[in-house]
């Protein structure tokens, strides 16, 4: 409801952020603004509602508010609350935008990466975190007079935002485990893939594993490792002069024609047409 999507396409531009401490008790003010709004939570309740939902930000929580919605309190905030704002403008993508789903796939030479992700509505368990002292962070550095600060400040809170989001996965039980079979695939790159060593790295069954990573990625475990070990080899192949023979047991490969044919499978060239095809990036 009211989401706020981050694109790697798009950087934010911050109008304010600045820490504050009700002297007297308030109500939130009844307004529509023209900027999304996150508020922190550093000590005491926020008391908002938004479009007829009413949200109570306790300590260590952190709350979005969406642009051209209603907010407003039903609640009082009592005197002595504390918290972190930041009011900022995010340009909405299109109704062409692919769904947001998270995305493994690495970085690709020469092609531009995009991304999205849906901003967390509300957070909990922030108090005395990552969070609150990055918030902490901006706060003071938009007080300080850099020439440059504007442009600074706008790139520092989309890295705040990009870490936000990462976060909302972290009660996903299921995204939780597919990340770490990834990790730990990317991490053993140089074996052969191995069924039986994730049933004994994870302690599941391999049937459920590849349920819940073709689930969140589209594609299998195996083909995963695979695309990965040739990401590696390319990589190896442009940036070193090592031989082919080298970068296929580098990779756990005994038989370099079938590193070759699996090379070539991947990328549509040889390992050596490859390379040199890669001095047209120099």
């Amino acid at each position: 409801m009211n989401e706020i999507i981050l694109s790697s396409a798009c950087q934010p531009i911050v109008c304010a952020c600045d820490f504050l401490a009700a002297a007297e008790p308030f109500y939130h003010l009844d307004r529509v603004l023209e900027f999304n709004d996150l508020i922190y939570v550093v000590e005491g309740t926020m008391y908002v509602s938004e479009d007829g939902t009413d949200y109570d930000i306790n300590e260590g929580e952190l709350l979005f508010l969406k642009h051209h919605v209603r907010h407003y309190g039903t609640k009082e905030t009592q005197r002595g609350t504390k918290w972190y704002y930041a009011h900022f403008y995010l340009d909405e993508p299109d109704s062409g935008t692919p769904p947001f789903e998270p995305d493994a796939s690495p970085l690709v030479l020469n092609q531009p990466l995009r991304a999205y992700e849906v901003l967390p509505k509300k957070l909990s368990g922030l108090k005395n975190g990552y969070i609150e002292r990055r918030f902490s962070e901006l706060a003071d550095y938009s007080r300080n007079g850099d020439d440059l600060k504007r442009m600074r400040m706008n790139g520092m809170f989309y890295s705040f935002l990009a870490d936000i989001a990462l976060l909302k996965y972290m009660d996903k039980n299921d995204y939780s485990l597919s990340r770490k079979i990834r990790m730990w695939l990317e991490k053993h790159y140089a074996e052969p893939f191995s069924a039986e060593k994730l049933e004994k790295e994870f302690f599941l069954s391999y049937k459920r594993m590849a349920a819940v990573f073709k689930q969140e990625y589209n594609v299998t475990m195996q083909q995963y490792h695979n695309t990965h070990r040739m990401q590696v080899a390319a990589y190896l192949l442009r940036s070193t002069l090592l031989p082919v023979g080298d970068i296929a047991s580098r990779l756990g490969f005994e038989d370099r024609l079938y590193f070759s044919r699996c090379f070539h499978a991947f990328s549509g060239t040889s390992p050596k047409e490859y390379r040199f095809s890669a001095k047209s990036d120099y």
